[in-house]
């Protein structure tokens, strides 16, 4: 069955996580195969979670784009540089294509071998050296075994077409030579008695016992076809192994792991039909056709915590999202299809989650209730953010008591792992947890860290100030804001850029607006801030 994955927003933090791993938790008990990722480093708080209730960091997920192996392209086709040209030629008039990848014994890609190349070896090539099998001269000839010494025939072909005189006084035969004759006994003699390499009897014609004796002592190969001479010296070059073709070498190929845009950047350029796929070591795996690129399977996900593009994995446009659980806003993720979307006024993404597994009767383990009761107490700062409701309350009750754990105590603890700052630069700190909106047609970039210790800010002031309007320079931000909230006063003091001053001096209660200035009872990004701040930029 194919993964879906399980993921949060491109900031990880402690609700975000944990509702990955425990809403992944959930769907594989309902049957699903999913998994649960994250999109960027995660912090101290959910690290120390994590390790409190003994679960492992979910793996790093870089994008969904949609890559080469997610379409359902030729997986296979490709042949080998010692099969027949005939039979390259029929495998590509089977399967409709005018290339085919060759590879070598080790199934490594050698090249590509194209119809246009068979046409131009049948017409311009050496159609006097035979480089073959016997099988395939058995194949190519619907001959007959009458003796066989070398399971490969490499040699010149000639054929008995003069007077047998003219011929033995004129034509050499050597331990190379390919014969093609008909019922010239006189010829086929001179041929065993020189240790031709093979001799070919057309039109089903006999072979004294004779010349079958000395033959075998010369160790002489030789087919009887029903074919007629002419026949036989039309059609044997088709025997040719594929490596006497003269094909391309040098080709553009694709990893499996390529992203799709980059093969059809490739193909505006070169204008190519067709391209072969191969993994890391140069193994091929089969061929792409331009054609495949409408039949994909795009990769499936599951969104919590989060419902806009901006905030998810890269290349979201190009997976198949199957369902979102969430409590922002909505944002502007659309799906083709009809999907359960889950959004609730709550305080946090695992209050949802934990109403899902009550819905599903499944029960919760205790590592799954201490992650989740995790997620709740940071995302309403230990049930006391105005995003609270009493369905938090409810379910932080009744996890804390799986969980075996007081939760007031124990979300000191967690607020107290997450808001150390030791060894991080205020870069880092910034975006710690740094989301990106669109409001007007404007990008507005809203960072929020907690402390206890809110003078570690207040005195390199000047210093984030500066990193604030730098970062709103460089990346055209209308506004870049940093709250610094404390767990302590239930409060936070504001950092921004200079040309955001005028808006948001009309966003908070009529205050004097200056850098640093504390913003009583404002803790909550998604209920206080962003909406004050949308409000003002959209009247």
């Amino acid at each position: 069955m194919e993964i879906t994955y399980v993921f949060g927003h491109k900031k990880p933090d402690t609700d975000s996580v944990t509702a990955a791993i425990s809403l992944s938790y959930l769907k594989n008990k309902l049957g699903d195969n999913t998994e649960p990722r994250v999109l960027g480093d995660i912090n101290n708080e959910t690290k120390f979670a994590l390790k409190y209730f003994n679960t492992e960091q979910p793996k790093y997920l870089n994008d969904v784009k949609l890559q080469i192996k997610d379409l359902n392209y030729r997986r296979g086709y490709f042949i080998s540089n010692k099969e027949s040209i005939k039979r390259a030629y029929e495998y590509m008039t089977e399967k409709g294509i005018s290339t085919i990848p060759v590879v070598d014994s080790n199934n490594k890609f050698e090249g590509a071998l194209a119809m246009k190349d068979i046409a131009r070896h049948q017409i311009s090539g050496d159609y006097r050296h035979l480089y073959t099998s016997y099988d395939f001269l058995l194949e190519i000839l619907d001959g007959e075994e009458i003796l066989r010494f070398d399971e490969e025939i490499d040699g010149q072909l000639k054929a008995a077409y003069y007077r047998s005189t003219t011929f033995i006084e004129n034509m050499e035969i050597k331990d190379n030579t390919v014969l093609i004759v008909g019922d010239r006994h006189s010829i086929i003699e001179y041929a065993v008695m020189n240790k031709a390499k093979l001799i070919i009897i057309t039109g089903n014609k006999e072979i004294k016992d004779e010349h079958i004796q000395i033959a075998r002592q010369n160790k002489v190969n030789i087919i009887r076809t029903p074919k007629a001479s002419f026949d036989v010296s039309v059609h044997i070059g088709l025997a040719n192994y594929i490596k006497t073709v003269k094909y391309t070498q040098q080709f553009v190929c694709f990893d499996e792991e390529d992203d799709v845009n980059d093969l059809i950047e490739t193909s505006n350029k070169l204008r190519y039909s067709y391209y072969p796929i191969v993994d890391k070591e140069n193994n091929c795996l089969g061929l792409i056709k331009l054609a495949d690129l409408n039949d994909k399977t795009p990769k499936k996900v599951i969104l919590v915590d989060h419902n806009e593009y901006s905030q998810s994995v890269d290349g979201i446009e190009e997976a198949e999202i199957l369902e979102v659980v969430d409590h922002h806003k909505i944002g502007n993720v659309g799906t083709t299809m009809p999907i359960n979307f889950r959004n609730m006024p709550v305080g946090s993404t695992n209050t949802i989650i934990y109403l899902l597994f009550k819905e599903n009767n499944v029960t919760i383990p205790k590592d799954i209730a201490g992650l989740m009761l995790s997620g709740i107490i940071s995302d309403t700062l230990l049930l006391k953010s105005p995003t609270t409701t009493n369905t938090d309350v409810l379910a932080v009750k009744a996890l804390a008591d799986i969980a075996g754990v007081d939760y007031e105590v124990y979300g000191k603890e967690l607020f107290k792992a997450g808001s150390s700052l030791k060894g991080k630069t205020i870069e880092e700190i910034l975006y710690t947890d740094f989301k990106n909106f669109e409001i007007n047609n404007k990008k507005v970039g809203v960072g929020q860290v907690f402390t206890m210790n809110p003078e570690e800010f207040l005195k390199k002031k000047e210093q984030y100030v500066e990193l604030i309007n730098k970062v709103a320079n460089q990346n055209d931000y209308y506004i870049v804001a940093l709250f610094v909230t404390d767990l302590v006063t239930n409060g936070s003091y504001l950092f921004y850029n200079e040309n955001a001053h005028d808006t948001l001096d009309n966003c908070f209660d009529n205050q004097e607006l200056e850098e640093g200035i504390y913003l009583k009872d404002y803790v909550s990004r998604k209920k206080q801030i962003i909406p004050r701040i949308m409000q003002v930029m959209e009247r």
